[in-house]
C-alpha cells in the first residue's frame, strides 16, 4: 500500500471525502484486508486520542482571550524608553580592544620583517669614526663578520713579505 492510499484511508476516517470517493474507498476496503486492518488501527488510535484529550475551558470568550494575547504582543514590540548607564571603562573597552588588536598585528609584522631588530635579514653596520671597518651580522646563521679595509701603510706591513702575514 502506497502513501497516497494511506492518506485516502485517513481522509475517509475523518469524513473529508466526497460521497463518490467515500463509496469507492468502501468498495476497496471490502476486497483489501491490509487496508481494512490499517483503517481499524487508525480508528482505534483516533478514539484513544479522543478519550484522553483534555478539554481546557477558558473563563472568557475566545475572541477576548486572543485579543489579550494580541495586545501583549503589541506591547512587547514597542521600543522601551529605558536609558541604561554604561560604566566608562566598558565604553572605552569597546574602542581599546580593537585598537590594541590592530597595534599587536602591526608590531608582529614589524618584528617579522626585521625592522625592530629581531632576527631576520642580515644587517651591516659602519662605525662613524672609522669608515674603514664594516660589521656584518647574520642572525639566522649566528655569524658576525668584521671587514677591515685599511691600506697597508704601517711598519708591520712594510717589513713582511707580500705573500703571507704571520
Amino acid at each position: 500500500m502506497d502513501h497516497d492510499q494511506q492518506l485516502k484511508l485517513q481522509a475517509y476516517l475523518d469524513g473529508e471525502l466526497s460521497e463518490p470517493q467515500a463509496q469507492e474507498v468502501a468498495r476497496w476496503l471490502e476486497h483489501d484486508r491490509d487496508a481494512a486492518a490499517l483503517l481499524a488501527e487508525l480508528r482505534w488510535a483516533h478514539e484513544d486520542l479522543a478519550q484522553h484529550e483534555h478539554v481546557i475551558e477558558l473563563p472568557e470568550s475566545r475572541e477576548f482571550y486572543w485579543s489579550k494575547i494580541e495586545r501583549e504582543l503589541l506591547r512587547q514590540e514597542r521600543p522601551q524608553a529605558m536609558e541604561t548607564h554604561v560604566p566608562w571603562w566598558l565604553a572605552w573597552r569597546r574602542v581599546l580592544v580593537p585598537v590594541a588588536g590592530v597595534a599587536g598585528l602591526v608590531l608582529a609584522g614589524l618584528i617579522a620583517s626585521g625592522l625592530l631588530g629581531g632576527a631576520g635579514a642580515p644587517q651591516m653596520e659602519t662605525a662613524a669614526e672609522d669608515s674603514g671597518a664594516f660589521t656584518y651580522h647574520d642572525y639566522d646563521r649566528g655569524t658576525t663578520l668584521v671587514w677591515l679595509s685599511y691600506p697597508a701603510e704601517n711598519e708591520f706591513a712594510e717589513n713582511q713579505p707580500t705573500s703571507t702575514i704571520q
